[in-house]
């Protein structure tokens, strides 16, 4: 990187770009020194049949997305987030939650985990048979507004209701945190920002909170800042991140976190899950394509790779589309 440094400072290209250079070295380093060795195992959370498919624009029937997550539950992967317990208003495509938890074949060892954004959320999901449940807010203020309809610090105070309720049933509960990479609507988010919710939801009993890079916009200098403020707030264990593949740097930056010490990565099976807030651009990192490259470093996931590819092909029939996944890309050529 120092080399990459001198030349760059060397060029006519300008100081505005070799200092933002100079930054993402400076953190990167930081980074590297923090965690020299990268974990033996890794968990994935499968988000496809949640986060993958509530963009869907055409109604998927109830029976496509119980029998691909059943493909998902006979991979090997240990977490499958099955549906949402928001309104139908807002998320019609989720409005089947009930009947995709009755009609699940729940393989032990796996978790099958819902998104419940309120108390009345969190009770239907209960009532589902849901054994454990999601929350979700954002480290930005506008994002938060415009999609859950309040304020940062109003949604952790929802979010209090549904930890108590919690508890008290013995419900785990993983928190996520939106846009901590960049908002579609207030651009760079500062890292400060994104430990604050961290550490609230952390607080509150979440025992995972999960990094989102909503829009795809980060990279390995930005999640090493992030990172680097987030772990002083909360334990490295209990962090994951959630990469989406927007500008084709989802890998790297879930590289870069290995690096860090984290060691639960979101993925959505054939890259399920487009960006709203970017035309025509990738969502979720495809699951095969993290599976791929976990192997490759030796890494343990305890998933088997032909088996995901698989349904990934199942769900991109149904829906009539190609696979995101470049390793799925790759393996129907050979």
């Amino acid at each position: 990187m120092a080399t990459v440094l001198r030349l760059i400072n060397r060029s006519k290209i300008g100081s505005a770009m070799g200092q933002q250079y100079l930054t993402f070295s400076s953190a990167a380093k930081a980074g590297v020194k923090a965690c020299q060795v990268l974990p033996e195992k890794v968990k994935i959370v499968e988000v496809g049949p949640r986060d993958g498919l509530q963009n869907e624009k055409t109604i998927v029937p109830t029976e496509t997305k119980i029998h691909l997550i059943d493909l998902l539950s006979e991979s090997g992967l240990p977490v499958i987030e099955a549906t949402s317990f928001v309104s139908p208003k807002w998320v019609p495509q989720m409005a089947d939650q009930v009947e995709v938890m009755k009609g699940i074949v729940r393989k032990p060892g796996v978790s099958y985990p819902v998104l419940t954004p309120n108390l009345k959320g969190f009770h239907a999901a209960v009532k589902a048979g849901a054994a454990e449940v999601a929350i979700f807010g954002a480290a930005s203020e506008l994002f938060s507004k415009k999609n859950i309809n309040c304020t940062v610090e109003e949604s952790l105070q929802r979010f209090d209701e549904v930890m108590k309720a919690a508890k008290e049933a013995g419900v785990p509960v993983r928190g996520y945190v939106s846009c901590v990479l960049g908002c579609p609507y207030e651009g760079k988010v500062a890292p400060e920002k994104v430990a604050h919710v961290a550490k609230r939801l952390y607080a509150m009993g979440c025992y995972e909170i999960s990094l989102g890079d909503t829009i795809g916009v980060g990279t390995p200098g930005s999640m090493t800042q992030m990172l680097t403020a987030v772990t002083k707030e909360v334990p490295v264990s209990a962090l994951a991140v959630h990469c989406h593949d927007t500008y084709g740097q989802a890998l790297a930056n879930i590289l870069v976190a290995l690096q860090m010490g984290i060691s639960v990565v979101d993925s959505s099976v054939a890259g399920l899950g487009g960006c709203p807030y970017a035309q025509g651009a990738s969502g979720n990192v495809a699951t095969e394509d993290v599976v791929y490259m976990l192997h490759g470093l030796g890494i343990q996931t305890g998933v088997d790779l032909s088996k995901v590819i698989s349904a990934g092909a199942f769900i991109c029939r149904s829906l009539n589309r190609k696979t995101s996944s470049k390793v799925a890309q790759a393996t129907c050529k050979l």
